[in-house]
């Protein structure tokens, strides 16, 4: 089989390879401040192409030239890998290669050169009026147990557009009813300030006051606002489980997820007028680049300005 398209051998990284990734691991935690989601999807491109190159006879860092870097790329869409995730694992090994010349691992930097495939341009799923109001009302004190803190969970990823893993980390005391607020910690540890409704807040107030559970399982109230029943913070994944139970119930249908609410909460500003810059610094997006691609959902927009502003005969 052609080297472009075989697939490396699943077995353990070479032992040679594993102190150089455990420190830029390291690295990229401490001192970079990338979201521990970040740094475990770098971790597993960096293992794959550490196995890779072990296939491919390379078996320490030192030795890794473009033409390995290039084949592994080749070789992970040739497995079915999409453009946007080949793209995450090169800008992973690019950072890794600078990393390791700053070390002096490598003399020279061997992915410098090499250019990622290019991503086709996704819209992102949104729901319609009528399908998310049927979503944030589906919890339901007669058929869930913790439909208070499920019901204020779906509003809260609506009004603030905020990511699951924000979420999981938002603290009791990063929401402020006196102001209308709430403190998100978001990727690379960067804080932002997002309004949030009255009626969010009463949601918010009434699960805390009435469901929340007091103690964590080792005694003191954890800091954290959403709560298991034994009073564990919930994680990340925790959300994305309570969003599906609740789009199954809902009956929606496609790929619905917290991140879809997020699209919902910036394609709602974006059709009330809100202006692009704001949008972007309530999603905590790094680049307007990325905020933009939300200019092309909301098509009735256009046609009214359109409409409203360009000159007919």
């Amino acid at each position: 089989m052609p080297a472009a398209i075989r697939s490396p051998r699943l077995h353990a990284l070479p032992a040679e390879m594993g102190p150089a990734l455990t420190g830029f691991l390291d690295y990229i935690q401490v001192e970079c401040g990338l979201a521990d989601n970040t740094r475990s999807a770098y971790r597993g491109d960096l293992s794959r192409l550490g196995a890779f190159l072990a296939d491919d006879g390379c078996p320490s860092w030192p030795d890794v030239s473009s033409e390995h870097i290039e084949r592994f790329i080749r070789t992970e869409m040739a497995a079915g890998k999409s453009a946007a995730s080949t793209a995450r694992a090169l800008a992973a090994i690019k950072m890794f290669c600078r990393f390791c010349v700053s070390q002096r691992i490598l003399d020279t930097d061997p992915a410098e050169a090499i250019d990622p495939p290019k991503k086709w341009s996704r819209l992102p799923n949104t729901l319609a009026h009528e399908a998310t109001q049927a979503l944030l009302a589906s919890p339901t004190a007669e058929q869930d147990t913790h439909w208070l803190r499920d019901r204020a969970i779906l509003a809260t990823l609506y009004a603030t557009g905020m990511r699951a893993s924000e979420l999981a980390g938002l603290a009791h005391a990063d929401v402020n009813a006196a102001l209308g607020i709430v403190r998100v910690i978001g990727k690379g540890n960067k804080e932002r300030i997002i309004p949030i409704a009255t009626s969010v807040l009463e949601l918010l107030d009434s699960y805390t006051a009435l469901a929340r559970p007091e103690t964590g399982p080792d005694g003191p109230k954890p800091d954290k606002l959403f709560l298991s029943r034994s009073g564990r913070p919930l994680a990340r994944e925790d959300i994305f489980r309570i969003v599906r139970k609740y789009v199954r119930r809902a009956g929606l249908y496609g790929s619905v997820s917290p991140h879809t609410l997020r699209h919902c909460f910036a394609t709602q500003l974006l059709a009330g007028g809100a202006d692009l810059r704001s949008v972007q610094e309530m999603l905590g997006h790094a680049d307007i680049a990325t905020t933009q691609i939300y200019t092309h959902v909301d098509a009735s927009r256009l046609k009214a300005i359109h409409k409203k502003f360009h000159p007919r005969g």
